[in-house]
């Protein structure tokens, strides 16, 4: 159950949203919503002179919606995006559940911050590159 609180900013960012649409001066935009915490519908719109003026718009739109969900979120936003992108790949149709079950099929040993290479052949642990004449690592 919200709180007061926050179904009056609910409302309030509600009425933003609609007051940004409604301006003649919007040359793209995109809209998302869910209803009843399931079902999701969105829609992107947009004019331009040109595809690369189209390209620009729909990359600003999604930089934008990815630091307001990690600022949200309060997580980095290279793992906003990183996980959107995985869970796009992982989702034919968005819902809910199937987002959730595409985040959970993740390794959850995998450190998904970590810059490691598994290939590279480093020790994480001992915080030096292997030496490839010292045949005592074989």
């Amino acid at each position: 159950m919200t709180s007061h609180t926050e179904e009056d900013q609910f409302a309030h960012e509600l009425e933003y949203a609609r007051q940004l649409l409604d301006d003649d001066g919007v040359t793209a935009a995109i809209v998302g919503v869910v209803r009843d915490g399931e079902e999701v519908d969105t829609t992107f719109a947009q004019r331009a002179d040109s595809p690369r003026e189209e390209g620009l718009q729909a990359l600003s739109l999604l930089a934008a919606h990815v630091r307001l969900v990690a600022d949200e979120a309060g997580v980095d936003h290279t793992t906003v995006a990183s996980d959107a992108a995985s869970l796009a790949g992982a989702v034919d149709e968005i819902d809910p559940d199937a987002l959730a079950a595409a985040a959970d099929s993740g390794d959850p040993d995998e450190d998904p911050d970590s810059d490691e290479d598994p290939d590279s052949g480093e020790d994480p642990d001992s915080g030096e590159d292997p030496d490839p004449d010292d045949t005592d690592n074989a």
